[in-house]
Order: structure tokens, then sequence, then C-alpha cells
């Protein structure tokens, strides 16, 4: 295998970690569809190019974990 390939498996393995890591924290605050939902809201913003699904993915949970940990009025 390649270093480029190398490189790929490793950053596949690491993404796959951290989606199974935050499947628990999210099982009993938010649905996997409200995070595919706003992940999907962000690629659709880009005008449906660029980015990376995994990214976007990672980049809702966070923005919902932000939100769940802002107090409510």
């Amino acid at each position: 295998m390649n270093a480029e390939a190398e490189t790929r498996a490793a950053e596949n393995e690491t993404v796959d970690v951290a989606i199974v890591e935050t499947e628990a924290i999210f099982d009993n605050c938010s649905s996997r569809e409200d995070i595919a939902a706003l992940a999907y809201s962000y690629w659709e913003a880009r005008g449906f190019q660029g980015g990376s699904p995994e990214e976007d993915w990672l980049r809702a949970e966070q923005e919902m974990r932000s939100r769940r940990r802002q107090p409510e009025d």
C-alpha cells in the first residue's frame, strides 16, 4: 500500500471511530436524523459541491452538542 492509501485508510478509521463514539453520546440527546439533516444543510449551503460527508457529519454533531449545552430560555 502506498503512503497516500495508508493515510486515507488511517483517516477513514479515525472518522469511523469518531462516529461510533459519538453515536453513544447522541443516542439519548439527538436523533441521527437530526444530525443527518443538519449535515445535509451544510452541503446544500455549499451548492452541493466540495467538502466531505464525514466533515459535515462531525460538524453537525459538534453543533448539536453546543446547542445542547446552551441553557434554554
